[in-house]
């Protein structure tokens, strides 16, 4: 019983996540994207570059903003593959922009 009592709230969990990450962003590993803005220190870098949380309405849609990540891999030099820009981006639309499309 409590097997299927865990593994119930589990699926819970899977599918509320899955509802809040817009279709573009669907399969990102948000667990894995949080962990690259951490190691690479995405959140200083930006804070040193544009000097606050986001500038508005320079990136205002989902593919502007995972193009946008992409730049800073190239610029940067991360290595990022393309799964990990995406889990990125949706990490950062998540926490930040919350655009829908």
């Amino acid at each position: 019983m409590k097997r299927l009592c865990i593994l119930g709230l589990g699926l819970i969990c899977l599918v509320t996540q899955a509802q809040d990450v817009p279709p573009l962003y669907q399969g990102a590993d948000l667990v894995h994207g949080q962990q690259l803005i951490a190691e690479h220190k995405c959140s200083a870098c930006h804070q040193k570059k544009v000097g606050g949380d986001r500038p508005s309405g320079r990136i205002n849609t989902l593919p502007a903003l995972r193009g946008m990540v992409e730049q800073c891999n190239t610029e940067l030099n991360l290595g990022l593959f393309p799964e990990e820009t995406n889990s990125v981006a949706a990490v950062l639309n998540r926490d930040h922009y919350r655009h829908t499309r």
